[in-house]
């Protein structure tokens, strides 16, 4: 049998348009030679939050590179130089061949890239020499990330050629995010310098929203200010105005990155490096309309598509948090999380948590790279396997998959369930679109994570409201009843009493001597004096009766199924274990104890304090017997 090759793919952010398309040709070329595809994706960098993000990367350290035959980096959408640098020194350790996607600077792995450089500089040359732009504000990515640093170089040289300045109060460096184009265009406006002749973007994203804002402020693009892009998504050709940008063969070069690993891996040489060309498309938002936007029924077909989609998924996530927020048991959460994974449209969905989920929260493990760390061994409470629903035990973190791949042409999403910095851990699906159509999987994975988080927290509330209700009831000391407690359930039991007639005993218990073993002995062994009583006490009470430490060296016992002899049985029974407990811990004291009892069928008009006050005299009665009796023997 031919051997199933495993690639593992590194990215982040795999709903948005640059990174989807480029699934799009690895998963074509994954599907067509039977090679199973594993991404493990974050969404970090997108909520300018430090927790949240340390939580977010942690997926990548739940790689083992070693148990993959190959690897493809898309590291430029990683935005952490930090955790770029860790996960390519991984690969290296684990010496699997590896690709990287648009980036030439690991000289030691194969590298497939798009010329971001030509095209830019034809973008910035066409502003300036057809439409006239002098004042020129950019938007880039950041510096860290290569191809960003290639699009900044470029409109440099471009502005050196033409003798234009570039002023760095109207530079912005972002993340390549969308909320990045809004935030600079809200900052030039708030530093009242005046309108450039354009914006020009380092990608679609951010030129978009530039627009946008730029259209709120009362400005009209290209009119007053003309904008530019770079990638050419659908949603740049379909805006209005249809932005001008760089179209690069974003399918073609996730499809070619993986037949290079897959040519490698069957002893293939290819080429170090694969470089693929990018052309500026002139549209409506510089002045120009040259190209004419996608096909509009197709347009119209895939708005729609989209809409009903979006429609689709928000009903299903909006049905799924509320369903989750009844939840109080684990269990209960998985079943809900089993009930709506058909809705995600995919073969198969593995919900696996790390062996600590439910622990107190601690701070967590955090390593060298920034990232929080899985534990040593993870379960799968829920793997739905096409409608089919089981669970695995624990398994080693490094195996990843609860269940081995049996089968090649598998695409598989690994997304982190975290809650801010703390690993919770991962759900994985196989053979759905769900992590790359929908713009909802950043937040189906936020619901599923918040979720668990409070179950984790009602787990640990439920246990410290049974500890208070403990405390509550149970003395410390004895660990029986404390008087609290004695009347909660006592109370009850003594109601049932009366309406079924019943006998009943209620016992009172006094330690003779206490004051003197204090005095004498201090307080630790009048504490332990207390202790034997009451372990002597609990042991001495039929299965039908309850006992209660009442006071300091006061015990109580209440019986529901007394017969006439049950006062004296008791005593003796207590007063033997009395005698046999002095025998075996011979202290310098001995351990006594008076015992009066009342049996009485109650009525309507007795009460339970009624009848532990009699016991309390009956008590007092034998007491002042003992006494009168030891007087007597010293007089004699």
């Amino acid at each position: 049998m031919e051997k199933i090759l495993n690639i593992a793919v590194m990215l982040a952010g795999p709903d948005e348009e640059y990174q989807s398309n480029i699934i799009s040709g690895i998963n074509r070329f994954a599907r067509e030679n039977e090679v199973n595809i594993s991404y493990f994706a974050a969404f970090g960098g997108m909520l300018a939050s430090k927790s949240f993000d340390i939580g977010e990367y942690s997926i990548y350290n739940l790689v083992d590179f070693t148990r993959f035959d190959g690897v493809l980096l898309m590291e430029n959408t990683i935005c952490d130089r930090q955790i770029k640098e860790n996960i390519v020194d991984r690969v290296r350790k684990a010496g699997i061949p590896a690709v990287v996607i648009d980036n030439d600077e690991y000289q030691d792995m194969y590298d497939i890239r798009i010329d971001n450089n030509s095209a830019m500089e034809e973008i910035v040359y066409h502003v300036i020499k057809e439409h006239g732009a002098k004042v020129i504000n950019f938007i880039s990515g950041p510096l860290s990330n290569p191809e960003a640093r290639d699009r900044y170089d470029a409109f440099l040289k471009v502005m050196s050629k033409c003798d234009l300045e570039v002023d760095q109060r109207r530079v912005f460096f972002g993340e390549f995010r969308s909320h990045d184009g809004k935030q600079a265009v809200e900052e030039f406006a708030e530093s009242g310098m005046p309108l450039p002749d354009a914006f020009i973007c380092a990608n679609d994203a951010m030129a978009l929203t530039a627009v946008s804002t730029l259209q709120k402020l009362g400005y009209k693009v290209p009119e007053d200010v003309i904008v530019t892009g770079f990638d050419y998504t659908f949603n740049a050709r379909n805006f209005c105005p249809a932005l001008t940008s760089v179209k690069r063969p974003l399918f073609t070069s996730g499809y070619k990155a993986c037949s290079i690993i897959y040519d490698i891996l069957n002893g293939g040489k290819p080429k170090k490096s694969t470089i693929l060309e990018a052309y500026p498309v002139f549209s409506e938002s510089c002045g120009c309309t040259e190209e004419s936007p996608d096909d509009y029924r197709d347009f119209k077909k895939k708005i729609y598509h989209n809409t009903e989609s979006s429609h689709a998924n928000i009903s299903m996530l909006n049905r799924l948090t509320a369903r989750l927020a009844e939840t109080e048991t684990s269990e209960e959460h998985i079943n809900v999380i089993g009930d709506f994974i058909e809705e995600l449209d995919c073969e198969k969905f593995c919900l696996c948590l790390t062996e600590d989920w439910q622990e107190a929260y601690s701070i967590p493990d955090i390593s060298g790279d920034g990232c929080s760390s899985y534990s040593r061994f993870i379960s799968a409470p829920l793997i739905w396997d096409k409608g089919e629903r089981r669970s695995k035990g624990y398994f080693p973190s490094y195996y990843m998959y609860p269940e081995e791949l049996a089968t090649g042409g598998n695409i598989s999403y690994f997304m982190p369930l975290h809650f801010r910095e703390r690993c919770q851990g991962y759900y994985i699906i196989t053979n759905g679109d769900f992590p790359t159509s929908s713009l909802l999987c950043h937040t189906l994975t936020m619901a599923i994570s918040n979720s668990i988080e409070n179950i984790r927290k009602l787990f640990h509330l439920n246990k410290a409201m049974d500890e208070l209700n403990r405390i509550y009831v149970i003395d410390p000391l004895c660990n029986i009843y404390n008087r609290n407690g004695f009347i909660t359930h006592a109370d009850d039991m003594y109601k049932d009493c009366v309406k079924k007639k019943s006998r009943i005993m209620l016992s009172f218990v006094d330690m003779d001597g206490l004051k003197f073993i204090n005095d004498n002995y201090g307080h630790n062994e009048g504490d332990f004096a207390i202790q034997r009583l009451a372990g002597i006490i609990n042991e001495c009470c039929e299965k039908s009766a309850i006992c209660a430490r009442f006071g300091g060296d006061e015990f109580v016992i209440f019986d529901t199924n007394a017969t006439e002899g049950s006062p004296e049985a008791l005593a003796r029974r207590i007063n033997a274990k009395l005698e046999s407990i002095n025998a075996i811990i011979k202290k310098p004291y001995t351990l006594s104890a008076s015992v009066g009892s009342v049996l009485a069928v109650p009525g309507d008009s007795d009460t339970l304090y009624s009848l532990i006050k009699q016991a309390d005299d009956q008590m007092y009665e034998i007491k002042k017997k003992k006494k009168n009796s030891r007087r007597s023997e010293k007089t004699t």
